[in-house]
């Protein structure tokens, strides 16, 4: 996916994440509806171009749908190497505040890993991907760490 595709999916994230997404109007109540399917279809897709974009060695993209009166959460899984790896998710918090969380984790089935970090949300309403690429690059710990999108 190109930089220009990345930059205007995550204005679009973000649009989503300010809405309501655990509204339950639509085609069926078990299955996500209107925005809420827009927001897991554009998530999965700018998560797997992400991971692409920094350079993990084997990297995942899973997404929980959840009930009808929250959002569900999508999330990226990607090692660079042993012990070396990133957990980032997408999905709207309750206060709204937060939505953009990351850490760093040791390996492909740590679900708690390190600290919880927030990504502001006016990066993703600006949609600078530079930045986004840049910051979770930086969390890559092997010598030489470069990533491909610039």
């Amino acid at each position: 996916m190109s930089i220009k595709s990345q930059k205007a999916n995550m204005k679009i994230i973000h649009s989503l994440v300010s809405q309501d997404l655990g509204y339950i109007y639509g085609e069926r109540e078990s299955d996500p509806n209107g925005a809420k399917k827009v927001f897991h279809t554009k998530s999965k897709a700018f998560l797997r171009a992400l991971g692409n974009d920094l350079g993990f060695a084997e990297f995942k993209v899973t997404n929980n749908h959840s009930g009808i009166a929250v959002s569900g959460e999508i999330t990226l899984m990607g090692m660079w190497g042993e012990d070396n790896s990133l957990y980032l998710q997408i999905f709207q918090s309750v206060t709204q505040k937060q939505a953009f969380m990351y850490r760093n984790i040791k390996h492909m089935k740590d679900y708690t890993g390190g600290p919880n970090q927030w990504i502001s949300r006016a990066l993703f309403a600006d949609g600078d991907y530079g930045t986004l690429v840049d910051t979770m690059s930086a969390l890559n710990t092997s010598k030489g760490a470069e990533h491909r999108a610039t």
